[in-house]
């Protein structure tokens, strides 16, 4: 539990964030020799951090008109000394966000560029077994802090008044959204609902707004009949409809949910012709596929509870294995939920850390929240 602040924490805090908000980087140098850049005033009608408060104070962008000087340098310096790129104020926004509302695009750029830095950074350091120290002891503190500013796939809450018929489902003890674990999620209580696919928590899984989405993908990735294709995550099987109405010569749905497994039977998926249904994750069902010297020409991914280190190990492991010399690869890219600011850094992370796909592939996006290669 945090410590109480003291009248000389809350005085601190509000001159870091004033001098941040008057782009004084000269005040800032003394200041956070004493404080952190990651300080919020908690008297503060709307908490908001040093990094918040400078972009805030830049304003609505004019036409023609650069952002000042001195607002970049203290953006830039308040980062160097810390500032946490998708930290989040008491109105939900990150420092991106506010950027972007405001249409200070030099700054939403900083703000892309810091992201990218910091997640590639943060995966080094993870796969040399770097920062580990203590993590038992910090990691449900870790966990509360920032669960809601991990990408998750296509994570969206849906309205109380949406939600008031499926109260009664119970959340597993311990977990209070089991989108932020997949086997939490593999073992929870779907509902299907008209236009809707929802976890027990009231996240949408899938909806048939993404229809176009799915049909374009479709269109993108087999643009001729007869070919291979793949999908991972059926769900409510929109993406799955559509890529048969270009005739694959062999369809493979790798689906790791019980209760969609029972639909799939329901609506006779396991009986169409040229379609194989694999029950389970997919990182125990495509190991067996590679075995078997499965080559295909599509290959589409839109998984549920995942993360961006879920998507990273497909591109690396299994893409480049599975996919023919010039098949094509797509994704629903929903890392960040709704934030622009994630959906842009971890494209950027993606592409930097898939070279052997962008030796072979093009990367578009034939939509916001999906990605195509």
């Amino acid at each position: 539990m945090a410590e109480q602040a003291t009248e000389d924490d809350i005085l601190l805090a509000k001159r870091i964030i004033s001098a941040a908000e008057r782009h004084d980087v000269p005040a800032l140098k003394i200041l956070l020799k004493e404080g952190s850049a990651n300080v919020q005033d908690p008297t503060a009608t709307i908490a908001t951090s040093p990094l918040h408060a400078a972009i805030a104070s830049c304003g609505e962008a004019e036409e023609g008109k650069e952002v000042s000087e001195d607002a970049v340098q203290t953006v830039e310096f308040l980062l160097q000394n810390g500032a946490i790129w998708n930290d989040l104020n008491q109105e939900d926004e990150t420092p991106g966000c506010v950027a972007l509302r405001l249409g200070q695009k030099k700054i939403y750029r900083i703000m892309v560029e810091a992201g990218v830095r910091a997640e590639v950074l943060f995966a080094k350091m993870e796969a040399l077994g770097l920062g580990s120290d203590n993590a038992e002891e910090e990691e449900e503190q870790e966990q509360e802090e920032i669960s809601e500013e991990r990408p998750a796939a296509k994570k969206q809450k849906v309205s109380e008044e949406e939600a008031k018929p499926i109260q009664e489902a119970q959340t597993p003890q311990g977990l209070d959204d089991v989108s932020l674990d997949n086997h939490a999620y593999l073992k929870s209580q779907l509902r299907y609902k008209p236009g809707i696919l929802l976890d027990e928590s009231d996240n949408a899984v899938m909806m048939d707004w993404e229809t176009q989405i799915m049909q374009r993908h479709a269109e993108t990735l087999i643009p001729k009949k007869g070919l291979r294709t793949m999908n991972v995550g059926h769900g409510m099987g929109i993406v799955d409809t559509a890529i048969l109405t270009h005739d694959p010569s062999e369809h493979h749905i790798i689906e790791a949910h019980p209760q969609v497994h029972q639909r799939l039977r329901e609506q006779g998926w396991y009986d169409k012709p040229n379609v194989h249904v694999h029950e389970g994750r997919w990182q125990d069902v495509l190991p067996k596929l590679v075995e078997q010297g499965v080559v295909l020409d599509a290959i589409y991914y839109d998984t549920f509870a995942e993360d961006y280190r879920a998507l990273k190990a497909f591109f690396a492991e299994y893409v480049v294995r599975l996919l023919a010399k010039e098949g094509r690869f797509g994704w629903y890219n929903g890392l960040g939920a709704d934030r622009q600011i994630c959906y842009d850094v971890y494209t950027q992370v993606g592409l930097g850390e898939a070279p052997p796909l962008k030796r072979r592939l093009a990367h578009h996006h034939t939509g916001r929240g999906d990605g195509s290669a």
